[in-house]
């Protein structure tokens, strides 16, 4: 479980890189073909919503860093992991959330990320 949890982090932590952020076929890599996605904003979107519009915006510099990681394994192949997220910018205010995300192991042995949740807090 300990190599499942550093592993997932890991994969989390690669969203928040600008360069994977910046790259579609870097994200087409880490979701899954039927990704869905509710944001802090309260808006749902698909996987080609996030192939389409994160690397559409290159002025996303922000720094993106997470916390109380935690991966609770729903079954063979399906893990919930939820953890909270602050994102700074020099020239926005600091937002923080909370985040949960299912993975599903793929049959090409792979982790990806098939939906996601933020949820803003104070």
């Amino acid at each position: 479980m300990d190599d499942l949890h550093s592993h997932l982090k890991d994969l989390e932590e690669r969203l928040f890189d600008p360069a994977v952020r910046g790259s579609r076929q870097a994200l087409a890599e880490l979701l899954c073909t039927e990704f869905r996605e509710i944001g802090s904003s309260g808006r749902l979107f698909d996987l080609e919503d996030i192939l389409t519009q994160l690397p559409a915006d290159p002025g996303d510099t922000a720094l993106r860093t997470l916390e109380d990681f935690h991966v609770s394994q729903l079954s063979d192949g399906i893990a919930l992991v939820t953890y909270r997220a602050t994102r700074t910018s020099p020239d926005k205010p600091t937002v923080r959330s909370l985040r949960s995300s299912i993975w599903r192991l793929e049959a090409d042995g792979c982790w990806r990320m098939l939906f996601h949740q933020g949820t803003l807090t104070r």
